[in-house]
């Protein structure tokens, strides 16, 4: 960005029209890095596509990075909204492949294209961004918890082995997830997502009691 960055403001509670400007800046600036990269969106753009000025942008975001920052928690809310309820019930196989199932699809409704907004975004900024990379770290958490809690819950009721470890497996699953995605909007293929995600589930339900 040109512009010189500025020390984040403490602001006070926002007013209705306050927070509205502020997730109009934070709506804008994700349409334009889901495009362009974060890289290559510039205060500039985001100034104009959301028809805010420079001191608005400063005032709620302080500078990029907080710009940047907001983003990333945009998407990753945006992303566990898309998988609801499917994310709060994970606690049983039928319950992970509906779970698949609706991921499958959504790929195929978007004929393959456009892949996750926060993996792309990971993508880009974790060699280059410490700070965003702890951000999308804490996300992609926050994402693998609702599976891991699931698996745990399982193995505590019996229905799994107790050699089964929810951790190594949710992240397996979530891995699968972030690499089948881009597989299919590689290849425009949904086949590719389905037969990630499907390989780690078959993996799952060997520790099936």
């Amino acid at each position: 960005m040109s512009r010189t960055a500025r020390k984040p403001v403490s602001a006070p509670r926002l007013t209705s029209q306050g927070q509205a400007t502020k997730d109009r800046i934070v709506r804008a600036a994700a349409d334009l890095m889901a495009e362009r990269g974060a890289a290559r969106t510039t205060v500039e753009d985001v100034l104009e596509t959301a028809g805010v000025s420079a001191s608005q942008l400063y005032h709620y975001f302080g500078d990029k990075g907080g710009l940047v920052r907001a983003v990333v928690a945009f998407q990753a809310d945006a992303a566990f909204e898309r998988q609801q309820p499917f994310l709060d019930h994970l606690d049983s196989f039928d319950d992970l492949k509906a779970w698949r199932d609706q991921r499958v699809s959504l790929q195929i409704e978007n004929g393959c294209a456009g892949g996750c907004e926060l993996g792309a975004l990971a993508s880009e900024l974790v060699e280059s961004s410490p700070e965003a990379r702890a951000y999308l770290a804490a996300a992609f958490t926050r994402w693998q918890e609702p599976i891991r809690s699931g698996l745990h819950r399982m193995r505590e009721r019996g229905e799994m082995r107790a050699e089964a470890d929810p951790d190594k497996l949710s992240a397996a699953l979530l891995a699968a997830l972030q690499g089948g995605v881009l597989l299919t909007q590689i290849h425009r293929d949904p086949e590719q997502l389905a037969a990630a995600l499907d390989a780690v589930l078959e993996h799952i339900r060997s520790f099936a009691v």
